[in-house]
C-alpha cells in the first residue's frame, strides 16, 4: 500500500508580550474569526477542559475550506497540539502544533508547526497545500503579534454587543429573507448594487457597492455561512477597497430565535469588531476618553447598518401570508 510522504513546515515570530497572554490568544479558537484574517467562522462541537473538537471555516489561496479538527490543550508547557479528523480533498492528514516559549517577562517566541499529506503526493496539490499553509500561517502570527502586544488595552479595543426585533411571524419567512440578502438592493443604506453568490453549499459571497463621496466606487465582500436547521447566518467581511475609519476587523451574526408556538420570533443581530488603534489615534487622539468615543461612532454606524436589516426582515415577514391561510 502507498503511503503518500508527511510534508512539515514551520514558521515563528517573536513578540513583546507575555507567553501567557498569547496562550490565552492561541487557545480561545471562537475568537479567531475577529482576531486571525484566514478564519471565518468556528463552531465549537465537543469540549472537557484539556481537549476540543471544532468545526472551521478557512480562507486558503482565496478558497473558502471547511474541515473538523481536535484540539489538545496544555496551559503548563503554553502549547496546543491539532489534528484534522475531516479534511477537504485532497488533503489526507494534517496536524501540527502552536508553542509558546517564554524568553523574558514580556518577550515570547511563538512557533507554529504544521504537517501534511496529500493523495498519491501530486505535485500540483503539494504546492497547494504548501502556499495556503504559508500565506495562512503568516497572516496568523503576524495578527497574533499585533494583538498580544496590544494585550493591557486589547479589551477596550474589542467591541462585542447585539441588536434585536421581535417579528410577528414564523422563522422560516425571516430566516429566507436574511438568506435571500440581495433580492432587497436598499437593505444596505446607500449601497447601489448587492450580489449574493454562492460559493459552496451553505456558502456565501456577498458583495456591496457604495458611491463615495467624490463619485468612485467602494466594493465590500463578506463571506457568509448558513445553517439553516438553526435559523443562523454567520458572516465576516473580507475585504472593503476604502477600509471605514476605526475598523480593523468585523464579523457578525444573524440568528432567528423562536418563543413558544404562535408567538413570533426575535431576530438578532450580533456585531464583534476589533478597533484599528492607529485610526482612533488619528481621529481621536490618545487616551482612554479616545477609545470610549471611538467605541461609540463603531458601535453606532453598526448599529444603524444592521438595524435596517431588521426593520427589513420584520416588514417582509409580517407580510407574508400564513400557511394555510
Amino acid at each position: 500500500m502507498y503511503l503518500a510522504p508527511v510534508h512539515r513546515m514551520a514558521q515563528h515570530t517573536q513578540v513583546d508580550a507575555p507567553a501567557g497572554v498569547l496562550y490565552g490568544l492561541i487557545a480561545d479558537a471562537l475568537r479567531w474569526p475577529v482576531f486571525l484574517p484566514p478564519t471565518l467562522h468556528v463552531e465549537q462541537l465537543e469540549f472537557d477542559g484539556e481537549w476540543e473538537r471544532l468545526r472551521m471555516w478557512v480562507t486558503a489561496n482565496g478558497e473558502v475550506r471547511s474541515w473538523t479538527t481536535r484540539r489538545v490543550l496544555d496551559p503548563v508547557a503554553h502549547r496546543v497540539d491539532f489534528r484534522q479528523e475531516v479534511l477537504p480533498r485532497p488533503v489526507t492528514s494534517m496536524g501540527g502544533s502552536w508553542t509558546v516559549e517564554p524568553r523574558g517577562p514580556e518577550r515570547s517566541l511563538v512557533t507554529l508547526r504544521n504537517d501534511f499529506a496529500v493523495s498519491d503526493n501530486a505535485r500540483a496539490d503539494v504546492d497547494w497545500v504548501k502556499r495556503a499553509t504559508t500565506a495562512n500561517s503568516r497572516a496568523a502570527l503576524t495578527n497574533l503579534r499585533l494583538l498580544a502586544e496590544r494585550w493591557r488595552r486589547l479589551d477596550d479595543l474589542v467591541l462585542s454587543f447585539e441588536d434585536t426585533v421581535f417579528v410577528d411571524a414564523p422563522v422560516e419567512p425571516v430566516y429566507g429573507f436574511l438568506h435571500r440578502f440581495g433580492d432587497r438592493p436598499d437593505a444596505v443604506p446607500g449601497a447601489g448594487r448587492i450580489d449574493i453568490t454562492e460559493q459552496a453549499p451553505g456558502v456565501q459571497l456577498m458583495t456591496v457597492e457604495l458611491p463615495g463621496p467624490d463619485g468612485s466606487i467602494r466594493t465590500t465582500e463578506s463571506v457568509r455561512i448558513g445553517f439553516p436547521h438553526a435559523a443562523r447566518i454567520v458572516y465576516k467581511d473580507v475585504l472593503d477597497t476604502e477600509q471605514p475609519a476605526l475598523l480593523a476587523a468585523h464579523t457578525g451574526e444573524w440568528s432567528v430565535e423562536p418563543g413558544a408556538p404562535g408567538t413570533g420570533v426575535t431576530v438578532v443581530a450580533r456585531h464583534h469588531a476589533v478597533l484599528d488603534e492607529d485610526a482612533v489615534r488619528a481621529r481621536y487622539g490618545d487616551g482612554p476618553h479616545a477609545v470610549r468615543l471611538a467605541r461609540q461612532a463603531l458601535r453606532t454606524r453598526l448599529a444603524r447598518q444592521s438595524g435596517r436589516a431588521l426593520r427589513l426582515a420584520k416588514e417582509h415577514a409580517e407580510c407574508v401570508p400564513a400557511r394555510g391561510a
